[in-house]
This record gives C-alpha cells, structure tokens and sequence, in this order.
C-alpha cells in the first residue's frame, strides 16, 4: 500500500515520546544509542525542521490533537480541561472514529491533567486504561537520575509497550482500521530507567553544551526559565539540591547520562511496538508516526527543561512512515499543528476547513519542497507572549504585552551562522530589509495567535510557497 485510498483506510500507529530532543543520528547526532528509531527513520520521512507550538506537555499535545494553536483550542497550561474551555473541538481521534476508524490510547497521550477523569472518552473506542510503574515512581528524596535494576515490565512504559501490544493483538483480529496512540513518559525527568542502559553509556565521555550563558543583548526576563523544572523538584544525591546558575560539570553529565539512557530504553520499547507490528502482518497497512512532543534544554544557555522559545525546547523528532512511500530527509519546516491534517490527508479523508495546520502529505509523497514557509512557536512569560517564528534561516520572536500595550521585546537569531543562538541581533546586525521580510511573516503565519489578530504590515508578504529553500533570504 502506498496511499489510502477510499476503500482502503490504512491504520495508525502514533508514537509520542516525552520531552525527547532529535539527537538521534537521523538528526545528525551519533551518541545516543537509538537503533530502532534509526531503523523507523531508514524506512520513512524524517522531518528535520519540526517544531512544538508550545513548549509544555499539556499544550503542545492538545495541539496536535485538535490541529489549532493554543490560543485557539484553549489550553495553555496544565489545569484547564479541553471540554470546558471548547465544547465543540473535534480531536484527532475522535475525527477518525466518525470516518469508521476504531481508535485507542496507551500512556500518555492526552496529559492527563487537560483532560476529564474518562481521559476524553470522546476520543476513544476502546475504554482508555491507565498503568503505572512498580519501580520508576519518583521518591521521597526527589532524585533527578537513578538507574534501577529490575525488569523493564516493571517501569511504566514497559507497561505501556505491553498496553499497547495488547491493542495491536485485538486490532489484527478486526476489519476496521485502526488508529492507536501509544505515548511514552520517558525521557521526562526524574531520569529513571533499568540499569542495563545506563551501562551502555559512559558518562565521563558525554560533552557538555559548549555555550552555558543567556545569548548576548538579550534581557534574562523573557529568555531564562531559571530552569525551574528541574531546581525546584529534583536534587542530584540524597541531602543536596541543584544550585541554580551552578550546576556542576559532574551533575551536568549525569544528567546528561540519565536523559540518554532514559532515551535508549524508550527506544527498545519502540522496537518492541513494532516488532509486534510485523509478527501481526499489521505492517504493510500501518502508517507509523514518531513524535517528540517538544524539545529541551540539556545545559545549553545555562538551561535545563523546556519553557522557552529558544531553539532547543521546540525542535523536535518527526519520522512518519507510510509503506512503500520514498524514504527520504526533508528540511521543510512543520508545526506539530500539521499532523492532524497530514493524517486526514493520508487516509484520504477531507480535511476541516477551521484546522490550522496544513497537510504534509505533498512533502511525503515529494511532490512539493516545502508547504509551509514559517513555523510558529509561543510561551508565555513576564506578562507577555513570545511569538517565535522558524524560518529556514532565522528565528524571530516578538513579546507581546498581555495587557494589550504592545510589542516589549524581540529576538533574532541567525541560525545558519549562529545556531547556538548566542547573540541576538536584532535592530543591529542584520538590514532592516531581512528584519521587516521576518516581521510580515510572523504575520502570514498568525492564524490563532491572537495578540496579533489586525496587526498592520508595512510591505507586500513574502511569497507563500518557496520553490527552492535556498533562495529565500530568510
């Protein structure tokens, strides 16, 4: 099978992994152990230049499953619930259900804290089932990392792989295609995982982020999240806590060694999920899709977690899969808001005109170079949201006074010759030409962020579609 057509509904497997950076050798990187998830990326399309919406669990999920920005689906945080804040929202799954799909969830798909105590059985055709870990609950004494020795069906997502194995097995006894979630807690902190990865790794041979401070000419207030995440409810060893501003090299790389190995574990898993896949001759007709839900910061600027809009808390991993399609490495940029679409577009089923993302599918089938000429990211931090904008070259961020008074700061980064992000250059470097081409983009691409909802441009937008990536200048 290649692509659907309307007598012939592929299934889905979709796999979120949590808090997981691309460093995996698809992406460039060669010290993270990760066979299986190289073996998904030789086989299918990986999306180099893809990205969150909203750096925190619960948002850039719901994002994904609704196909809206969060301003317009409601969730920018993790206390609201879907149903309250947007009664009529239609999700992914709950799309599917009504196009003949059956549909089901193990793990962490939803954050379970935006959603009611049903886990949205709107959205689901089988009764969702949650699972936890005997041995990986965070303790008493709050540790970040901790390598374990025991069985890998013992730790929540081994769990959750054998969840979804289970489904898989009801799945391949039925006719109706299938749509199945799979979402992995790892690498989350606390970093706890079996001991047997921790062993395939040293950590004394981990390199630390070369740049370890706030970029130049840039204000701290909307830029630094004081890595709050892991300072305020994790230590490194029994009577200590992480100091903030001084994390030592030796903390640093165990760290470093508790996110890798966390990260080859979830990779075993998603060996183990697809293996089953084949054993049920469920592969031929399964898209697969892979998805890191945002990124993070391991020590670059200083910073460890997400919740920023800085590079490294929204690039994220995208392999999707599609049998007998071409295999192939994109540079064409992609919102996480564009799944749900390309998923309609695959199982060849019309696409909602009020989702805001847009199809990939003429990138997967390589018919078209790009589809999108900008990808949006948002965080909201000293009574202001940043608008950050991906280009093929740049990123550039405008915060926006939440009290309606306008534009308090911004940020350019060149990310082609700085892609460390350590100097923001905006009104100083870069001509007023590239800066006003960057303003009127994040502006063509505002659809749902709404402090920019009327916003004037000064000049005609840049073309929507770019032909050849390297002749934009941004």
């Amino acid at each position: 099978m290649s692509i659907a057509n309307a007598n012939d509904k592929p299934n889905f497997l979709f796999i979120a992994i949590d808090d997981l950076k691309p460093l995996t050798a698809s992406y460039g990187r060669t010290d993270a152990i990760t066979p299986n998830i190289e073996a998904l990326a030789d086989n299918g399309v990986v999306f180099q230049r893809a990205y969150s919406q909203y750096p925190v669990c619960g948002p850039s999920r719901m994002n994904l499953l609704t196909g809206l920005r969060p301003e317009t689906n409601g969730i920018l945080n993790l206390s609201d619930t879907i149903r309250n804040v947007n009664v009529n929202v239609v999700t992914l799954p709950q799309k599917l259900i009504s196009e003949g799909y059956v549909t089901a969830a193990a793990g962490k798909i939803f954050d379970p804290r935006n959603v009611d105590d049903n886990y949205d059985s709107q959205s689901w055709s089988v009764d969702y089932i949650k699972v936890s870990g005997d041995v990986d609950k965070k303790t008493a004494d709050n540790l970040a990392v901790k390598a374990i020795d025991a069985e890998e069906n013992r730790f929540v997502d081994g769990k959750i792989t054998n969840q979804g194995i289970a489904l898989l097995q009801q799945f391949a006894e039925q006719e109706k295609p299938f749509f199945l979630a799979v979402g992995f807690k790892k690498p989350h902190l606390p970093f706890f995982a079996p001991k047997t990865y921790f062993d395939l790794y040293d950590a004394n041979e981990f390199d630390l982020a070369e740049f370890q401070q706030l970029p130049t000419d840039s204000d701290a207030s909307y830029v630094d999240s004081n890595s709050n995440e892991l300072i305020k409810n994790y230590n490194p060893a029994v009577g200590q806590n992480y100091e903030f501003g001084n994390i030592t090299p030796d903390q640093q790389r165990d760290l470093i060694h508790g996110y890798y190995a966390s990260t080859s574990f979830i990779d075993a898993q998603v060996g183990l999920l697809i293996a089953a896949l084949t054993e049920l001759d469920l592969a031929d007709n399964t898209v697969i899709v892979l998805w890191g839900d945002h990124g993070f910061h391991l020590g670059d600027h200083g910073l460890w977690g997400k919740h920023t809009v800085l590079e490294q808390a929204n690039h994220i991993p995208l392999i999707i899969n599609v049998p007998d399609s071409i295999a192939h490495h994109t540079n064409a940029l992609i919102e996480s808001t564009d799944i749900y679409p390309t998923i309609l577009d695959i199982a060849n089923i019309e696409i909602d005109e009020h989702l805001q993302g847009v199809s990939q599918l003429p990138v997967i089938k390589q018919e078209k170079l790009t589809v999108r000429n900008g990808a949006v990211s948002q965080y909201r931090r000293n009574a202001a949201m940043g608008y950050s904008l991906r280009t093929q070259n740049y990123r550039y961020t405008e915060w926006w006074n939440t009290n309606g008074s306008g534009i308090a700061y911004t940020e350019l980064y060149d990310l082609n010759n700085d892609s460390d992000e350590t100097v923001n250059i905006f009104d100083a470097e870069v001509d007023r030409e590239i800066q006003q081409q960057l303003y009127n983009l994040l502006r063509d691409n505002g659809q749902g962020l709404e402090l920019l909802q009327g916003e004037p441009k000064d000049v005609e937008p840049l073309i929507e579609e770019i032909a050849v990536e390297e002749e934009s200048p941004v």
